[in-house]
Order: structure tokens, then sequence, then C-alpha cells
């Protein structure tokens, strides 16, 4: 599971089978922190309520098509649930 911030959306003109209806979503990836790590990529939004600017948590892999209504579809990332906060030892947060 990994931390990330929703960026965009993408607009896809042909949808894979199993796929229609699913959002996109560009996300930037980020450390324990809360800075970015990394590129950003594209993930399938599960929850279908994650928009730009949130904070979100993902998975990659063959776990992240496991999350979807369709699981045998080709997805490397997929948002799978929303972040209201994010508390470290030490008090950071």
């Amino acid at each position: 599971m990994h931390l990330g911030r929703v960026m965009g959306t993408v607009v896809n003109a042909v949808a894979y089978k199993g796929l229609t209806g699913v959002p996109f979503l560009i996300v930037q990836p980020l450390d324990k922190t809360r800075q970015p790590a990394g590129s950003p990529i594209v993930c399938c939004d599960a929850t279908r309520m994650a928009g730009p600017g949130e904070l979100i948590y993902f998975e990659g892999g063959r776990e992240a098509a496991m999350a979807l209504d369709e699981t045998f579809v080709p997805v490397d990332h997929t948002i799978i649930g929303l972040v209201d906060g994010v508390d470290l030892p030490g008090g950071a947060s």
C-alpha cells in the first residue's frame, strides 16, 4: 500500500472490457513525510470518490486489479482508499 496525492484526471477514448465507467486519475506517489517520491502515475479509482488534491492510498501490481469489480483487467495501480490524516511516531504528521 502506497500514499499519493491526486493531481488530475484522465479521459480515455476507449475502455478495456471491465474498465468501463472506472475513473482514471493522475497520482503523485508520496513518501511517509508526504514529499513526492518518483514520477506521477495513472491509477484506476476503485473508490470512485477521489478527486484532484485528495490524499489517497493505492496498491500496485496484481493486487491493484483485485480492488475492482472486474478483477481480471490490465491495471498497474488502483486507488483503494482516501486518507484523512497521517500520524507518524514522534509527533510528525
